[in-house]
């Protein structure tokens, strides 16, 4: 627990450690040449590439595909190391990065508004993330049902309303009372069941629903 604290602080402040390099050099090809290099290694933090590449030759590349491949990674990580739950994985992550957070708050021992400070960052962070999502959501799901837009435009309604009536087609009198719930409105309701049954919108296959309602949900 200690090694791996000190390894993600080194990280964070884009340093090489000890460990890593003896990990990557013994685990890659041997370089004389960054030019001359058959291969790149794929690294999160620019900064931190290069202080490997200077200090051990090794070409790294840091990009918007390196930085999907490293989430495919994470997401799938217990399936590249043997005998790792992902009860175990999420366990050693949250003990790490309760290690980590208290490490940096010792460091900021002096400063009192630090946690003022980090928590606004951090809800900053949410709202920022949380209309993301949203926007995301209006957009894929007005290609199926554009009219819904206009008669719910507030953002966390739309969601919830998306959750409720998923494929327009399906839409029925059955779900009035639930959308009436939602909207707090039962004419608004029976609007949006009447623009569902009149909608312009393409029909929605079952994987893009699937990921609306993940974005819808979050």
């Amino acid at each position: 627990a200690a090694d791996a604290l000190e390894q993600i602080n080194a990280v964070s402040e884009a340093q090489l450690t000890d460990d890593l390099k003896n990990f990557l050099t013994m685990n890659l090809p041997k370089v004389k040449d960054v030019k001359k290099a058959k291969f790149q290694l794929g690294v999160a933090e620019p900064k931190l590439g290069s202080a490997i590449q200077e200090a051990t030759s090794v070409p790294c590349v840091c990009n918007e595909f390196i930085g999907e491949l490293l989430r495919g990674i994470r997401a799938h990580f217990t399936r590249f190391v043997d005998n790792l739950k992902d009860e175990d994985l999420r366990r050693a992550q949250l003990g790490l990065a309760h290690s980590y957070s208290r490490a940096k708050v010792k460091f900021n021992v002096n400063k009192v508004d630090n946690m003022v400070i980090q928590a606004i960052a951090l809800l900053d962070t949410l709202d920022k993330d949380i209309n993301t999502f949203i926007m995301r959501v209006r957009e894929w799901y007005s290609w199926h049902f554009p009219e819904l837009v206009k008669i719910v435009p507030d953002n966390y309604l739309y969601a919830r309303v998306a959750l409720v009536v998923k494929d327009k087609g399906s839409l029925s009198e059955e779900k009035l009372p639930e959308l009436a719930e939602v909207l707090a409105d039962e004419a608004k309701a029976q609007e949006v069941l009447d623009a569902a049954k009149a909608s312009m919108g393409q029909d929605i296959s079952a994987i893009d629903l699937i990921n609306i309602e993940t974005f819808a949900r979050r």
